[in-house]
């Protein structure tokens, strides 16, 4: 991605990101045995980098798990954008209650302090 894209790209998201580092895990059978170690780079209350060696698809759909400052989620999401050279991926929340969003909004705010 030229660095002109990637800033028109950033300018897309709706919410703000910030770095944080927490396991993630995917609930998909398959996807758990590849994935044991999938780590998080930062997360918004719409998505999420990902750290993984597992390779996905544009367009596919996940399911994800996670626990981040005590608060458990099981969202949904798709791969917006993948990156093999550093083995991450981002993530689209989909399908979101705003219980949820709500929720998710507080953890990462938590991380702005």
């Amino acid at each position: 991605m030229e660095s002109g894209d990637a800033a028109a790209y950033a300018n897309r998201r709706a919410d703000e990101r910030v770095a944080a580092r927490f396991e993630v895990r995917f609930n998909q059978t398959q996807d758990a045995a590849r994935a044991l170690r999938a780590y998080s780079l930062n997360i918004s209350a719409g998505g999420l980098c990902l750290l993984t060696r597992k390779s996905y698809d544009v367009g596919s759909h996940v399911r994800l798990s996670m626990v981040i400052e005590g608060e458990e989620f099981h969202l949904t999401g798709v791969i917006a954008w993948v990156r093999d050279e550093a083995e991450a991926i981002g993530v689209r929340f989909t399908d979101m209650s705003d219980e949820d969003r709500a929720r998710l909004q507080r953890v990462v705010d938590s991380f702005k302090r």
